[in-house]
């Protein structure tokens, strides 16, 4: 009796609550594929009464764009896409493709009339050969950088250093001579030491194909002259002092005096001069060869009067 009782009250409240039909879900909504390869975006549905639902794929972006309207692929899917029920098939997947995806289904029959559910695309790009700078020579006691670094890799490649084909890893100890970053691909020595010297190269990998290295490059490491080096201070010290003093003494004595140049090089030129017409009066008392003045000689002189008298 009471079953009987309740039953219809059971069957009015069927009547009056709406029962949602349209059920979208997707078994992946996160797809990860390499690029140039195939990616599938499922979306499954089911309806209550509409056995021919629309179905339709977005692409937000900056701006929401179709992918599958009426039936068919727009833009830059079209050729290299298709569909069974209302999973697609995205063929020779490229960069610009990742991005979320958003599958709608519309049965107009049903009381509920759309659904719909997200898909993540994301586009793997496995490693390039990386960039590397390793110096070809250092000195012992200096700090010397060498870098690795891939720009197009997705998601970011993790860098390991080789030395002599075998790999360079992160010290334990704190008073390390060096230091190893993976992700930022840096090796940097903070004190180099002829024990350093090597063949150095990176790798890079990001779990997506095969890893990439950079072709090696021998780092040489010249030791310091160090004695050298404070003898050469020492000389050029002695010899910038000794320039000093000179200086110094000249300042002194005046020869950086203009008017004292000036008197000098007057009293050089009065020199000279005197010095010509010394030479010159010389020259004018040298008798010269087959004639003479008549001699002026006191005793010449009486004996031509007496020779007229």
């Amino acid at each position: 009796m009471k079953i009987l009782v309740f039953l219809p009250v059971f069957l009015l409240l069927i009547q009056i609550i709406p029962v949602a039909p349209v059920t979208v879900t997707t078994s992946s909504p996160i797809v990860k594929v390499e690029e140039y390869s195939e990616a599938r975006l499922s979306c499954e549905f089911k309806t209550e009464k509409d056995q021919n639902p629309r179905i339709e794929w977005k692409k937000k972006d900056t701006d929401t764009s179709f992918v599958y309207f009426n039936n068919n692929f727009t833009g830059p899917f079209m050729g290299r896409a298709k569909i069974e029920g209302a999973t697609i098939t995205l063929q020779k997947v490229m960069l610009k493709d990742a991005g979320e995806y958003r599958c709608e289904v519309s049965a107009s029959l049903d009381l509920v009339q759309l659904g719909e559910t997200n898909v993540t695309l994301k586009v793997l790009v496995p490693p390039h050969t990386p960039s590397c700078d390793i110096p070809s020579s250092a000195l012992t006691g200096s700090g010397v950088v060498l870098r690795c670094r891939d720009k197009y890799s997705i998601p970011p490649a993790s860098y390991t250093w080789y030395k002599d084909k075998k790999p360079v890893f992160q010290p334990r100890h704190a008073n390390a001579t060096y230091s190893v970053n993976e992700k930022t691909g840096i090796l940097q020595f903070h004190t180099v030491s002829i024990a350093d010297a090597g063949l150095y190269h990176c790798e890079a990998n990001n779990g997506v194909g095969k890893s990439k290295s950079c072709e090696g490059n021998h780092m040489r490491i010249d030791d310091l002259n160090v004695p050298g080096i404070v003898a050469g201070i020492v000389i050029l010290c002695l010899v910038i002092s000794l320039c000093i003093l000179g200086v110094c003494y000249a300042h002194r004595q005046g020869y950086f005096n203009r008017h004292r140049g000036r008197s000098f090089w007057i009293q050089q030129c009065h020199g000279v001069a005197h010095i010509s017409s010394q030479n010159l009066n010389r020259s004018e008392d040298i008798p010269h060869a087959g004639y003479g003045p008549p001699s002026q000689n006191v005793q010449d002189f009486k004996h031509t009067q007496s020779f007229m008298l």
